[in-house]
């Protein structure tokens, strides 16, 4: 289905396709697409008891069956405190709540777009690809009502976007771990307060990506090598 709307007639000569969509709310709030994964699979990325994280990759082939993307919306400390671990905390709330829905046993809470969007379940079977298995869940709950809206609005616009977006395929909670919510000081030379520690990409809030975490690592070399 995305190879089809991205590639048209074109498409059994392509390879795996891949999008980047966004949509600005009447809220105000972004919702976009990130890491877009073509024939790609979600996986397990917890890494505590007790809450649950999915992500998305593939393989070098991108030739899975599904491809697959983190649907974000932005949200601001206004949404969840101005403390210094508070956007850590929201985090790992939403992940709790994703364990428990999913069964508290690393399945994954589960639910087709049609579901979540409050229409009939559509009759296109697209199979969830989480390593751990899923259980049909209601999705949004284990949202607050302003996320659930926002990802419902942006879900829908996207479904003008690219066809079928919003009538096949499905949702699996939840990928909490797009940007950190705390990031390590550094000084203008890439190094810590602790000497010799250069803090670096994603985990040391300082990218939002593959490519920008890897850029940073690249400078923090050449800072070491002066």
């Amino acid at each position: 289905m995305i190879d089809d709307s991205q590639y048209r007639e074109h498409a059994p000569f392509l390879p795996a396709a891949s999008y980047k969509l966004s949509h600005h709310t009447a809220s105000g709030r972004g919702v976009y697409t990130f890491c877009m994964c073509p024939g790609g699979y979600v996986v397990n990325a917890s890494s505590e008891e007790g809450g649950l994280v999915t992500n998305g990759m593939s393989y070098r082939a991108r030739d899975g069956v599904n491809s697959n993307s983190a649907i974000l919306v932005g949200l601001t400390p206004a949404d969840y405190g101005n403390g210094l671990f508070d956007g850590m905390y929201f985090q790992k709330h939403l992940e709790e709540k994703a364990f428990t829905l999913g069964g508290g046993d690393f399945k994954a809470p589960c639910q087709s777009v049609t579901e979540f969007l409050g229409k009939k379940k559509d009759t296109v079977a697209v199979l969830p690809t989480f390593s751990n298995g899923v259980r049909e869940a209601d999705i949004s709950k284990v949202f607050p009502e302003y996320i659930t809206e926002s990802l419902k609005e942006g879900i829908t616009d996207f479904g003008k976007k690219i066809h079928g977006f919003d009538t096949c395929g499905v949702i699996t909670a939840v990928e909490s771990r797009s940007t950190c919510p705390v990031r390590i000081v550094r000084n203008e030379n890439g190094v810590a307060s602790i000497g010799g520690l250069y803090p670096i990409g994603e985990g040391a809030g300082y990218a939002g990506g593959i490519m920008s975490a890897a850029m940073d690592g690249m400078k923090a070399v050449e800072n070491y090598c002066k």
